[in-house]
């Protein structure tokens, strides 16, 4: 997918999105799966069966990331989508807030790669629930 489609298909998402989130009874919108901050520092401590994937910007992943995350930048998401199909592991993506990871998600899902999980709130909820970070990833994808 050249980025022509992959920006098309973003304005495509966030189009949805808002329609969505004016009637929700009224559009359809793609499930995804998210887990809650709680759920996830939970597994952080039992299960070693997934990685974080950090699709924030370098300004943003400068203030810390998620322990053990990798990062992505999210615009080179479509050039790397065998990366996602072909992880034997479950992905989780955050972002700041959790809006642009389930973005990702969706569009991922589009593709037919479902195992993509989304952190619902991001960084930030993870952050107000006195969760530490580390100052810097363990791996940046290029």
């Amino acid at each position: 997918m050249n980025a022509i489609n992959w920006k098309l298909s973003y304005i495509r998402i966030i189009s949805t999105q808002q329609y969505s989130n004016r009637s929700r009874s009224s559009y359809s919108m793609s499930r995804i799966k998210e887990i809650s901050v709680s759920d996830l520092h939970r597994m952080l401590r039992k299960e070693d069966h997934f990685e974080l994937l950090d699709i924030r910007t370098p300004a943003e992943i400068e203030r810390g990331v998620l322990p053990n995350a990798r990062t992505l930048a999210m615009h080179l998401i479509p050039l790397k989508l065998n990366y996602f199909s072909e992880s034997p592991r479950q992905i989780v993506i955050y972002c700041r807030t959790g809006s642009r990871s389930a973005q990702v998600c969706r569009f991922l899902n589009q593709q037919g790669i479902n195992n993509v999980i989304s952190l619902r709130g991001g960084v930030v909820k993870w952050a107000t629930g006195g969760h530490a970070l580390d100052p810097e990833p363990v791996e940046v994808i290029v």
